[in-house]
């Protein structure tokens, strides 16, 4: 797996003409990311590319150390703060060495003050910029956005941070993991750089139960890239769509929530921002809408809202020149528009008179026009009664018999349920909890739902590419437990505004902290793999 990420890097080296970022990433000091990256240095110097090290501590180990002896190194540069002798990156250095590639260990570094940029992550900006590529090292926890979810798993404040646009800059990100039992091992062997804090580690940063969720937050960050990478290349394929998305309604819209939530799913695969505008022509017979049609607007646009668009109404005295009229202020490239009945009659079609749809398709000038048919019944996400959701329990064939994928037993026996009609997470979290529970009589319902709640309250467990993974650890449990949740419409997150069509629920015992682990990483390969999700979500229709 390393050959191949070294590889894949080489041809991004030789292709392109501006630096590349790649990221070794850890949850934690003392995983080898420094030794992963002084290996694939060494493939690349095999193959003849101009490496050199920048900034790269081994602390006297003999494997890095080997390592880093066969490489050029760019002499660091030594300034005097407070009467101290500090030695830095010499960012100057390494600008007039002009090297390809260049090792920048510990990307969160604080340089002392003095120097060209206060943080190495600046510096590392700043040899890209000068078109050389630069392959470095971090731990989860210095991630900004993460600074208080790690202050609340590990009861430290981390000091130095590096902001989230390095993981999004970054070409690639490989995982660097070793088990936490291993880890603190290495720590009480005294195989880390870590003098004279062993101890307070062991008993705070290095707690099991610490480790074991900064473990999980970097699959998580990992999984999110995968899926940056994915919407990416989605939004390039559609080169004639480059800007925002508008869905259009009306008192006359059928099936509005449908509507809704089909240009929710559109805006998010395109990674765009999105507009419903409720348009009302001045010649319509009822200015003044009755109560219901007045509820049935609000309740739409509240939900247009809570799926994370700019709501607008507007008036006019031609649909279709009000709809182009809104699109060209505000650089819509994708109109989304229902099909709500009203056909014109046969004396009209004679006078050659157009539906609103058909004018609309003759008049917009390079903007694209979906029309989504509202008319049709059972539709998925369209509204519903006060019904309870109605949830369908189907087979689904086994992960085994899918092309290509071999899963463990654990999860290729999970029980599938397709969801129809539930859109809030925590409806569907209970839902399939209690499905859960059907199955497995060993599981305390209402506990399994307190820690799965508060799991939540320390971060979303919705990871990209449309998966949930919503999961807790359960005093009592010999046996994990997972079960399945598929919705076509998407099940929808109002904290992290995603939204999540393939859920695991996922309940392990504590004492099994390993297993946990494991589990989760398997559910996160399988998100990654566009060919199952395509398949599940096909065979779940």
């Amino acid at each position: 797996m390393a050959t191949n990420s070294t590889d894949s890097f080489l041809r991004l080296i030789q292709r392109s003409q501006k630096g590349k970022l790649k990221i070794y990433l850890g949850y934690s000091s003392g995983v080898g990311k420094t030794l992963a990256m002084l290996q694939e240095a060494e493939r690349l110097h095999q193959n003849g590319i101009d490496i050199v090290a920048g900034f790269v501590d081994v602390h006297e180990k003999e494997e890095p150390k080997f390592l880093l002896s066969k490489l050029e190194s760019i002499p660091r540069k030594i300034q005097t703060y407070r009467g101290i002798e500090i030695s830095e990156m010499d960012i100057d250095a390494i600008l007039q060495r002009q090297p390809s590639v260049v090792l920048v260990d510990e990307l969160q570094h604080s340089n002392v003050p003095g120097s060209n940029n206060a943080k190495r992550y600046e510096d590392v900006e700043e040899i890209l910029a000068a078109g050389i590529h630069v392959i470095s090292t971090l731990n989860i926890q210095h991630l900004e956005s993460l600074y208080e979810t790690v202050e609340q798993v590990t009861g430290i404040k981390v000091k130095d941070r590096v902001p989230d646009r390095l993981l999004l800059q970054a070409e690639q990100l490989v995982n660097v993991d070793i088990t936490p039992d291993d880890l603190r091992q290495r720590l009480i062997e005294g195989k880390l750089f870590l003098p004279g804090h062993q101890g307070t580690l062991l008993s705070d940063f290095f707690k099991p139960e610490s480790l074991e969720q900064l473990r999980e937050l970097t699959l998580r960050e990992l999984a999110s890239h995968i899926d940056l990478k994915r919407r990416t290349q989605i939004a390039d394929e559609f080169p004639s769509n480059p800007d925002q998305i508008m869905v259009c309604l009306s008192s006359d819209s059928l099936n509005c929530e449908a509507l809704i939530r089909y240009a929710s799913r559109i805006a998010g695969r395109l990674n765009k921002n999105w507009y419903a505008v409720y348009l009302q022509t001045l010649g319509e017979t009822s200015p003044v809408p009755d109560e219901v049609s007045k509820h049935r607007a609000s309740d739409t646009m509240a939900l247009a809202r809570e799926l994370g668009a700019a709501v607008f109404n507007y008036k006019g005295d031609d649909a279709v020149k009000t709809i182009l009229q809104f699109a060209r202020e505000y650089r819509v490239g994708h109109i989304i528009i229902g099909n709500s009945g009203g056909t014109l009659s046969l004396w009209q079609r004679m006078q050659g008179k157009k539906s609103i749809v058909e004018r609309l398709i003759d008049e917009c000038r390079d903007i694209s026009v979906t029309v989504f048919d509202t008319r049709q019944e059972g539709e998925p996400g369209s509204s519903q009664s006060n019904e309870e959701p109605l949830v369908i329990k189907k087979e689904i064939p086994r992960f085994d018999k899918l092309p290509g994928n071999e899963w463990k037993e654990l999860v290729m026996d999970a029980k599938v349920v397709v969801l129809e009609g539930v859109t809030e997470k925590e409806k569907a979290f209970r839902l399939l909890l209690h499905e859960c529970c059907m199955v497995r009589q060993d599981i305390d319902e209402e506990e399994a739902w307190k820690r799965l709640l508060d799991r939540e309250k320390q971060g979303g467990t919705y990871v990209g590419s449309e998966i949930g993974i919503p999961h807790a650890r359960l005093s009592g449990l010999q046996q994990p437990a997972v079960i399945i949740g598929v919705s076509k419409s998407g099940v929808y997150d109002k904290e992290s505004k995603n939204r999540a069509r393939i859920i695991f629920l996922v309940l392990t015992p504590i004492s099994d902290p390993n297993g946990h682990i494991k589990i989760l990483g398997v559910i996160s390969n399988m998100a990654s793999d566009s060919q199952w999700r395509n398949a599940m979500l096909q065979e779940a229709g």
